[in-house]
């Protein structure tokens, strides 16, 4: 049952890194899903130690895959600020709380 959690994790990742250099946002959706159902039945149950090199080698594979993900984000945010679209940018305010600024921009008078 690891074992091949740990493979559909494996998949996963690799679905992933096609999906996002490929622009394709429905293949995505579906390897993160895919990639959550891996991690979840890792949770319940512990990998032995022989498989923590190859799931350390999983981790440095999704950390890669998370910077490609927020550089397309980046890409993403930069278009649309370009073309005009309101952007919402969120934070936390000094008491802690969720907070988010709307800004936009004109791109004519009309």
């Amino acid at each position: 049952m690891v074992a091949q959690a740990i493979d559909a994790l494996s998949y996963a990742l690799e679905d992933e890194r096609r999906a996002l250099a490929s622009n394709d946002a429905e293949a995505l959706l579906d390897a993160n899903r895919a990639k959550l159902s891996a991690l979840q039945v890792l949770e319940g149950n512990p990998p032995p130690p022989e498989s923590h090199q190859r799931l350390r080698e999983l981790m440095d594979l999704n950390r890669a895959n998370g910077n490609l993900l927020a550089r397309r984000q980046r890409e993403v945010r930069w278009a649309l600020r370009h073309l005009g679209r309101t952007e919402t940018a969120s934070g936390y305010a000094r008491d802690g709380r969720l907070s988010s600024v709307a800004s936009g921009r004109a791109l004519g008078i009309g």
